[in-house]
């Protein structure tokens, strides 16, 4: 373990989020935040509320997700000040809006490195024609004054880059690090939701909004139960669009379950045999990578970064976004349980291998560590240590000047 000052100062950081309690960048930030050693890095977290309580955040006014224009320069004001005050070495931003409001902060005030890791997506479907225009030109000019620009997915990468998001040295691709929680017994766990001991479970984990289409959600699970009618389907999620979710519920039988939101996801995957997705759009779901921690399969469409969880027909199946190809992936496994068990298998092998808490910890850590070495504020053998402590790749991008001691 290094101690303080071996390779120079000790590296201020200040992460910046918005955004609801339970979220996955609240998550990850938090993980980031635990893994790394403080004798190296003096970190505060600002924003509104974080998933995980043992984790100290600084509240600041209007960072929540849904503040308006008086907000948004309320909170631009706050963090600027705070800047002033805590002077740090490097600004992260981890969510869409914090990357707004904390990357025109960290430029107004001159902190000399800034790091963005974008959400699963960038939300542009999501807006009016004009509100995705303006977005998208906001997110360019925000990334010309940006050292890294993170994303879960090499495909998000493209992405972006293809909408003229940055350039090629600036993206570093960090995959989502998951800690697994302990699963209840399978009866315990279905005795809690209310699900019967026996027939096969069906389980989705997420929001219920536009992007996650719900509306597929429904098609695909009326046509498991035209196949199977025995089968059960457990809803965990919520959303504008729930209401689609319940209005199917006379008609399946008293299979179909909604279980709202829940803190003990982890209780609804060891009730479950298989886990669905629907969404038109996806980064890296950190749903499908709890999923494969638990040791179910996976059936969702090939979008985002969803083929960098799910490996077709090695822990899961990849299908066109249609609900017909879905629903036919899904039965397949369902009538296959010797296919079913061993894609669970090879799912927490897979996942517990590529998406482990410590390598988020640690891909972040070189990150840093190659920002620190480029500012000077700390040798070069500092980065050649990284390297030798565990074998992996920063992409490191030209950056400015600028020093802060």
């Amino acid at each position: 373990m290094r101690a303080a000052g071996e390779y120079g100062p000790r590296l201020r950081v200040m992460r910046i989020l918005t955004g609801a309690d339970g979220e996955g960048p609240a998550r990850q930030a938090a993980e980031i935040t635990r893994g790394l050693p403080p004798e190296l890095f003096d970190q505060r977290v600002y924003g509104p509320r974080l998933a995980l309580p043992d984790l100290a955040a600084r509240r600041l006014p209007g960072l929540g997700r849904t503040a308006g224009p008086g907000g948004a320069a309320c909170a631009l004001a706050a963090l600027v000040a705070e800047m002033l005050r805590f002077r740090p070495h490097i600004v992260h931003t981890h969510t869409a809006r914090a990357g707004i409001l904390g990357r025109i902060a960290a430029a107004l005030t001159g902190v000399p490195a800034r790091v963005h890791s974008f959400p699963d997506h960038l939300p542009l479907h999501h807006l009016r024609p004009g509100g995705a225009r303006a977005a998208l030109l906001a997110e360019r000019a925000l990334a010309r004054v940006s050292d890294r620009l993170v994303t879960s997915a090499a495909r998000i990468r493209d992405d972006l880059l293809a909408a003229g998001i940055g350039r090629p040295g600036q993206y570093a691709v960090v995959p989502p690090g998951v800690r697994p929680r302990p699963l209840p017994a399978r009866d315990r766990a279905r005795h809690l939701l209310g699900l019967p001991e026996r027939p096969p479970v069906v389980a989705y984990v997420g929001g219920l909004t536009g992007a996650e289409r719900p509306d597929r959600l429904v098609e695909v699970i009326r046509g498991i139960h035209r196949a199977l009618p025995e089968v059960h389907f457990a809803v965990c999620g919520e959303g504008e669009l729930l209401g689609e979710v319940l209005a199917a519920v006379p008609g399946l039988g008293g299979t179909l379950h909604p279980l709202g939101r829940r803190d003990d996801v982890e209780t609804v995957y060891a009730a479950a045999d298989l886990v669905l997705l629907t969404s038109d759009a996806a980064g890296v779901p950190i749903a499908l990578v709890e999923a494969g921690l638990a040791g179910l399969p996976v059936v969702a469409p090939r979008v985002g970064g969803v083929p960098e969880v799910v490996r077709h027909e090695e822990t899961g199946l990849l299908a066109r976004p249609w609900a017909r190809e879905l629903a036919a992936h899904a039965i397949r496994l369902l009538r296959d349980e010797p296919a079913r068990l061993r894609m669970g298998r090879a799912a927490r092998a897979w996942t517990g291998e590529r998406f482990a808490a410590d390598r988020l910890a640690a891909d972040v850590r070189r990150l840093y560590t190659a920002i620190a070495v480029e500012r000077g504020w700390w040798p070069p053998s500092a980065l050649a240590a990284e390297a030798a402590a565990k074998d992996g790749t920063v992409i490191a991008g030209p950056v400015g000047g600028g020093d802060r001691g």
